[in-house]
């Protein structure tokens, strides 16, 4: 048998992470009913969507001073604990869908007096307990669980209820038919950008847990920040415990698709089976790397095997469980209605969350943690050369049209810096989101000319410039020129765009940020809101008129000669939307992150110049969509090639480093 899924509990610095380890709880999940399979009674009164509460309350209960090391603890006399969670539940309607696997061995090494209970649930969150096993002494408990019935969701897990005596869990995984395969060799590769201590921790992890670094032929970092890794005081210290495995690639900043497309490359060039792409703003679950490389193994056909992401900031969030592409507006969206953004497992655990039950087939996996098999990049190639935004969505896409899927693995994860802080529509990164967007759904759109993308791009270019964000509707416009401009410009845009993009901030007081709200004159409001109110977003029925009515006012109204000295008010960066926006003709705005503060002036010529550009931009592309789609899908494949992405590293290359 092999080893598919080790029960692991967390390191001594993450016991924020409990509940995602064990869990307290008693066992609760939607009830059906046991006549037809419809809700019970009580359940149907709930929306479906809400998560039920455990009756036995959030894993915090746990004692972690009970936990023994990573693989073992104890079970207090008399009490119950379960491993009905993220990283300990058996994910088993994943392993039935995309391997050969028609059963599981659940193997438990315990000492002491208890009770082992097998459990599992359906797609539908309906627990049903399996078989249990008492326990005395050193004993070796087996269970043979069949497959079977995980067709569209479900999991396994077990729990250990201690007698008058405490119970020790030893050790536990979840084992399968060994398939004959040599494990594959990996090379791990972090992208980074003047992020040295996040990748120093990241290399200290690895270097800890020997059992992941056998599995890895090459630890690579492509370092493409001004503040170099290999200049760090620690750097020599930490890298002399990798096994001579780490090489740093100091090369020019290409972004993120020029990082990974780089560790992609090299993951070829040596030899290995995989490429995993890391970000480098994550902390790394370590035993989750196994778990993905071993699913990759057992897969029946090469696949893409990616890691969920968790909140770094607030640890017990899952940021999604997976996503698709909404083809017609050409937009990420979730699976599934009841699929719902940044779960909190300390407040709905595993157990009682009915939608996490369901089996999530996704389109791509963010690069955050992302293992690709080398023979994917053989035939489809890398990434495409687009820098940052839609570069992993584009390369899912590729590899599904090409007959490789993706599968976002229950179990497997990091945490990452989340987008709680970050508003990467607007600013410099507004021209990187809509170019790629368009530039991906030229590549994958089923539709005739693109669906619904280009009537959302230009409603988001009005709401821009009635808001007074004039810098970033600049970047967006530049972005349909360079989609017009064709594919055959990627490559050379790499190292230039974002400097050029960085350089109109002197033009635009938008994108001028200090930090010190008192560097700007004192707000002052001449005149109230109508009748005392504040402003409201307009209905659905009423936005047309409301928005004609708007863009008229801001084109022929000029702009009050106080208002140009002294800003109206301060608005938060969470208040900053565009129907209250635009009724202001001077503001001071807080960035997302809350570190500084622009001065946003309206200014009609720009609106006028911009609103007319913008327009006649989105009408050609929108006519030369035929032509432009034929040229994109065709340059596609050249222009992601091995080949075509060695000129670009052979150009940008600074230096290289191996310790």
């Amino acid at each position: 048998m092999k080893t598919l899924q080790r029960v692991i509990f967390p390191e001594r610095a993450q016991m924020d992470t409990v509940s995602l380890y064990v869990d307290s709880g008693i066992a609760t999940g939607v009830q059906l009913s046991t006549m037809n399979g419809s809700l019970s009674q009580n359940d149907s009164l709930k929306d479906e969507k809400a998560p039920a509460k455990s009756s036995g309350g959030a894993a915090s209960e746990a004692h972690t001073e009970d936990f023994i090391g990573r693989r073992s603890t104890l079970v207090r006399p008399g009490t119950r604990l379960s491993f009905g969670t993220y990283f300990n539940a058996f994910p088993a309607s994943y392993w039935k869908r995309w391997t050969d696997l028609t059963s599981v061995r659940l193997h438990i090494q315990t000492h002491g007096e208890g009770t082992v209970i097998v459990y599992k649930s359906n797609a539908r969150g309906s627990l049903q307990r399996v078989d249990s096993k008492r326990v005395e002494g050193s004993a070796t408990t087996q269970f043979d669980l069949s497959l079977k019935p995980f067709g569209d969701g479900g999991w396994y897990w077990f729990e250990l209820a201690a007698g008058s005596e405490e119970l020790v869990l030893e050790s536990a995984e979840w084992q399968g038919a060994d398939n004959g395969k040599t494990p594959g060799r990996i090379t791990l590769e972090i992208t980074t950008m003047n992020k040295q201590e996040f990748c120093l921790n990241n290399l200290r992890s690895l270097a800890a847990n020997p059992e992941v670094l056998e599995h890895l032929q090459e630890v690579l970092i492509v370092d493409q920040g001004s503040q170099k890794l290999q200049d760090e005081p620690d750097f020599e210290e930490v890298a002399a415990t990798l096994q001579g495995k780490l090489r740093i690639i100091n090369q020019a900043n290409l972004g993120g698709s020029g990082g990974f497309a780089r560790g992609m490359y090299e993951a070829v060039e040596n030899g290995s089976d995989y490429a995993l792409l890391l970000d480098d703003d994550v902390v790394v679950e370590p035993e989750s790397i196994i778990r993905l490389l071993t699913f990759a193994d057992m897969c029946r056909k090469p696949t893409i095997v990616g890691g969920h992401m968790f909140d770094l900031y607030n640890r017990t969030v899952l940021h999604t469980f997976g996503e698709v592409v909404n083809t017609y507006r050409f937009q990420p969206d979730l699976p599934h209605q009841d699929q719902s953004l940044g779960h909190d497992f300390l407040h709905s655990n595993l157990r009682s969350t009915p939608w996490l039950h369901r089996r999530t087939d996704v389109d791509y996996n963010g690069w955050w943690m992302d293992l690709i098999p080398t023979q994917v990049i053989r035939e489809i190639g890398l990434s495409l050369p687009v820098f940052i935004k839609w570069d992993d969505v584009e390369f899912g896409l590729r590899a599904k049209k090409a007959g490789y899927h993706t599968v976002s693995l229950p179990g497997a994860a990091v945490w990452h810096v989340s987008w709680i802080d970050k508003d990467d529509l607007v600013g410099w990164q507004a021209y990187f989101h809509i170019r790629n967007r368009i530039i991906a759904s030229l590549i994958h759109s089923p539709y005739e000319r693109g669906g619904r993308l280009l009537r959302e791009s230009l409603y988001a270019d009005v709401k821009h410039l009635i808001s007074m964000q004039y810098f970033t509707e600049h970047g967006r416009i530049m972005a349909l020129k360079d989609v017009l401009a064709g594919p055959d410009q990627l490559h050379d845009l790499l190292a230039q765009r974002l400097p050029e993009i960085r350089a109109l901030t002197k033009e635009y007081t938008d994108a001028q940020f200090k930090e010190d709200v008192e560097s700007f004159p004192e707000p002052r409001m001449a005149k109230p809101p109508r009748n005392g109110r504040g402003f409201a977003a307009p209905s659905y029925r009423t936005l047309a008129p409301w928005a004609l009515k708007t863009v008229t006012k801001q084109l022929v109204k000029p702009v009050r000669d106080e208002y140009k000295q002294n800003p109206q008010a301060h608005i938060a960066h969470q208040d900053n939307r565009w129907w209250r926006m635009s009724q202001y003709d001077s503001a001071l705005v807080s960035n997302a992150e809350g570190t500084a503060v622009s001065w946003y002036r309206r200014d009609p010529e720009q609106l006028r110049s911009k609103l007319i550009e913008s327009s006649k931009l989105t009408a050609q592309i929108l006519r030369e969509w035929p032509t432009l789609r034929k040229q994109y899908a065709e340059a596609a494949e050249r222009i992601s090639s091995i080949e075509e992405w060695k000129k670009t590293f052979d150009k940008h290359t600074e230096s290289e480093l191996t310790r």
